[in-house]
């Protein structure tokens, strides 16, 4: 049995106000191709299929395209939701998909039951917020590791039921495992991070949500995404995994999807930064610049775009400046969506900290307009945007 083990293909998303669409789509072509090559018995995608919950018309039709040509190399695809999902809309369908190769589990319901591939049990765990499954799944806690060792409850007892290989997917920061700046933080509503032996005696856990390529063990593996989504990513080698399970232990190989265009940080002062031979590779790269000018040089970006046209980001931190000279986004990007909004609320009474009790507060509203995207989702969508606002 070989498994395409990918994730968080975010189809949609823009970097930087470009969209990558044209490239994701460069990329499934490649998909396709290895999966005939390799003769993969099964894609598994772990969540993040979308890059958000509402996607646009050619995003679907991509999708569409892309499981048909699948199916027709005579692999099948299995597919889990993630935190950028719908599951409502990801799920759409679901059952008549599964009878032609398409197994797509977004249901609390359905963990515990997996897809069968000969003697392989794929068991894909939908992305799990605490808030909305820890009383349907019994869980002791409202936290991501209490909501998985459920899940992994009901797994495990199917497994013992049958034999042969158990895999699981799941949607997940465990850990031990390193995450950049362009994954979305799932920690209100529950601790985030969830330790590996959460997956012990299982043979291989494909896992998504972090979008570097790493092993966590030995069987516990993120594939990464396909295409870099941060500059914070730019030396990140970008792909899948391939998981071969006909002997005693997996054997893992990675594989490297086609880079649509490279990204480069540069940083100095402007005019260094035009003269240097050395950046010759980055002019035909998506750059981030940071500009290390004492004073701020006049038609910094336009004169930038001259040799490195496609720069994407400038920044400014002068050389000898007392503290850097970040953009605001910068500055709240390492922080979670709680002490961002803690941070706010000391910044407009003048300084004085949010306290625990205030922040207790702004955690149930928090994980209450997490709650009010879920439903809206099972209610048709009708609120999802104005709750992905708040």
């Amino acid at each position: 049995m070989r498994l395409l083990h990918t994730s968080d293909w975010h189809l949609g998303r823009s970097f930087h106000g470009v969209g990558l669409l044209g490239a994701q789509a460069e990329h499934l072509d490649h998909l396709v191709e290895v999966v005939r090559g390799e003769r993969v018995d099964a894609v598994l995608v772990s969540g993040d299929v979308y890059d958000r919950a509402m996607p646009a018309p050619d995003t679907v039709a991509l999708l569409s395209q892309t499981l048909e040509r699948i199916v027709d190399t005579g692999a099948a695809v299995v597919l889990s939701t993630g935190n950028h999902d719908s599951a409502t809309r990801l799920g759409f369908a679901a059952g008549l998909l599964e009878r032609s190769g398409v197994h797509i589990r977004a249901s609390v319901a359905d963990i515990g039951r997996p897809v069968l591939l000969g003697d392989v049990a794929v068991h894909p765990l939908p992305y799990l917020e605490p808030a909305l499954t820890a009383d349907t799944l019994g869980a002791a806690e409202r936290t991501h590791e209490a909501v998985l060792r459920a899940a992994m409850g009901r797994v495990r007892a199917d497994a013992a039921r049958r034999p042969g290989r158990t895999v699981v997917m799941a949607h997940a920061f465990v850990s031990g495992a390193l995450s950049s700046d362009s994954e979305r933080d799932i920690a209100v509503g529950g601790v985030a991070a969830v330790p590996a032996d959460v997956f012990a005696d299982v043979d291989y856990a494909a896992l998504g949500h972090l979008h570097g390529r790493q092993r966590v063990t030995e069987s516990v593996r993120y594939s990464g995404s396909p295409l870099a989504m941060s500059f914070g990513e730019w030396r990140q080698r970008k792909g899948g995994l391939l998981v071969d399970l006909a002997g005693e232990h997996p054997v893992v190989e990675e594989v490297d999807a086609p880079v649509h265009r490279p990204l480069a940080v540069l940083r100095g002062r402007l005019e260094d930064l035009l003269a240097d031979p050395r950046h010759g590779g980055a002019e035909g790269s998506w750059c981030q610049v940071t500009l290390t000018d004492a004073t701020r040089p006049l038609g910094a970006m336009e004169r930038l775009r001259r040799r490195f046209p496609h720069t994407l980001e400038l920044r400014f931190e002068p050389e000898g400046a007392v503290a850097p000279l970040r953009p605001y986004a910068e500055r709240v990007r390492a922080a979670s969506t709680l002490e961002v909004c803690c941070d706010f609320l000391g910044h407009v009474r003048g300084g004085r900290a949010a306290d625990d009790e205030e922040r207790a507060l702004l955690t149930e509203a928090l994980t209450a307009a997490r709650v009010a995207r879920g439903l809206a989702d099972d209610e048709g969508g009708a609120r999802t945007a104005g709750a992905g606002a708040a």
